[in-house]
């Protein structure tokens, strides 16, 4: 893949990726079975059109909520056969929200206002109204009875951040100033706005979903590949290769080249 770098303008070192590696970096799914098979068959497809030595398929968090299939995504990921060498799935505030709820009912009604009744009804669970204490309490005992011990502990054990090359990766961003081995999960998980305005270098370029965006935000020290795949009907994967960045994601005419 002869993708051209852009940052070679850039006052911050130009991010490489490990000779030989490949990686496929992909953002939000947020329950879209759909999209995710289209896309892996995108990313089967490039791989047999460009081979590479080691290939990896990385997934930024959020696999559940907002779209109709959070189960199916997540029987996916735990069941199917890798597209590439190596699969990674990191973990996003979604899959963390989800665990709070199994410890406290009530975290229901938070839940609930950003995605997580597509979730419930996905296990086949209907939204009991209004949210109350014993309305959150009833639909927990639903869940736990129907929510699949192989789901909780992939859910549980999800990292909250990987390195790869001069590659950072995690679901949301880092909080500039604090070096990336010290980095909180609940940052790496949920801050937007300290890390969003910050033009910094944070010691690698850092790959992140979590805020959406109508296309791939690309900045010099960040790309933000969360396209809101659940409204938009686009879920985008980052490649990355040597020096050059790409893209492939659904409902594009083909691979493209950030340049």
């Amino acid at each position: 893949m002869n993708w051209r770098s852009l940052f070679r303008e850039d006052p911050h070192p130009t991010p490489r990726m490990a000779e030989g590696v490949r990686v496929y970096a992909i953002g939000d799914v947020h329950g879209r079975l759909d999209l995710l098979l289209e896309l892996s068959q995108m990313i089967k497809e490039d791989l047999q059109e460009n081979p590479v030595d080691h290939s990896v398929e990385l997934f930024l968090g959020d696999y559940i909520d907002r779209g109709p299939e959070s189960r199916e995504v997540l029987d996916y990921l735990l069941t199917s056969a890798p597209v590439c060498n190596e699969r990674i799935c990191l973990k996003g505030n979604h899959e963390q929200t989800l665990l709070e709820f199994l410890e406290d009912p009530d975290r229901l009604k938070h839940w609930a206002r950003y995605g997580g009744m597509a979730m419930m009804r996905s296990y086949g669970i209907a939204e009991g109204t209004p949210m109350t204490s014993a309305a959150c309490k009833g639909i927990h005992r639903q869940f736990v009875a129907k929510f699949p011990d192989e789901h909780f502990e992939f859910c549980r054990d999800l990292p909250t951040s990987v390195s790869l090359g001069d590659y950072f990766f995690a679901h949301a961003g880092v909080r500039p100033g604090v070096p990336l081995e010290d980095q909180s999960d609940r940052d790496l998980m949920w801050i937007r706005d300290d890390f969003l305005t910050s033009t910094k270098y944070h010691g690698k370029f850092i790959v992140h979903g979590h805020t959406p965006a109508r296309q791939p935000e690309v900045h010099t020290n960040r790309i933000n590949i969360d396209t809101c795949a659940y409204g938009s009907g686009i879920l985008t994967s980052l490649v990355l290769e040597d020096e050059g960045q790409g893209l492939l994601a659904t409902g594009a005419p083909g691979p493209s080249r950030l340049d």
